[in-house]
């Protein structure tokens, strides 16, 4: 989507929109998600599927998903010394590949991912462009990694954690580059 389109106002597509709300509404989660993750899960899918789901099935996970999310809640909610990126790379590719909602899902795990890295201080001041990372390596490479981590195979995950340690890296010089723009006025 063409940044002078969503200036204008007149953006219509309710994916995006959805994406919108959900980057819009990341800030007023970061305390509760590494404390009531499944509240803030409802949250994201109700901002990122408010024009795509029927009112009654916003926020509520499939019942598949609720052994995953059971442990995905556990390692949102506690301690681990594994870096913040791997962290909010697992928590992305496991909302992703899970698929809670059956709608915007994606949405929601970007979103999760990017509050994981927000929450655990890899991007305390939520300056870093992590999507831009992903949309230069290529949705192609996205869907493939993602396979690779949906499969559970060691290679597969290892697969996933470099992608997103590689989208983490350009969006965090995009973040930079922004921040120096604004500083040059």
């Amino acid at each position: 989507m063409p940044l002078a389109d969503l200036r204008s106002g007149e953006v219509t597509d309710p994916v995006v929109l959805g994406a919108l709300r959900v980057s819009a509404g990341l800030g007023s989660m970061v305390e509760t998600w590494p404390r009531a993750p499944g509240q803030v899960l409802a949250r994201l899918h109700v901002l990122a599927a408010a024009d795509l789901a029927d009112d009654a099935a916003l926020g509520r996970p499939a019942p598949h998903a609720g052994p995953r999310l059971s442990g995905l809640f556990a390692l949102i909610t506690g301690a681990t010394t594994a870096p913040a990126v791997l962290v909010a790379a697992l928590v992305h590719g496991e909302l992703a590949a899970l698929a809670p909602f059956g709608v915007s899902d994606g949405i929601v795990a970007r979103g999760a991912g990017r509050l994981t890295g927000i929450a655990r201080g890899l991007d305390p001041k939520a300056v870093s462009v992590p999507e831009v990372g992903f949309a230069e390596l290529g949705r192609a490479a996205y869907d493939r990694a993602l396979a690779g981590y949906a499969s559970g195979t060691e290679a597969g995950v290892a697969g996933w954690l470099v992608h997103c340690c590689r989208a983490t890296e350009h969006g965090a010089l995009e973040g930079l580059a922004i921040c120096e723009s604004l500083l040059r006025g």
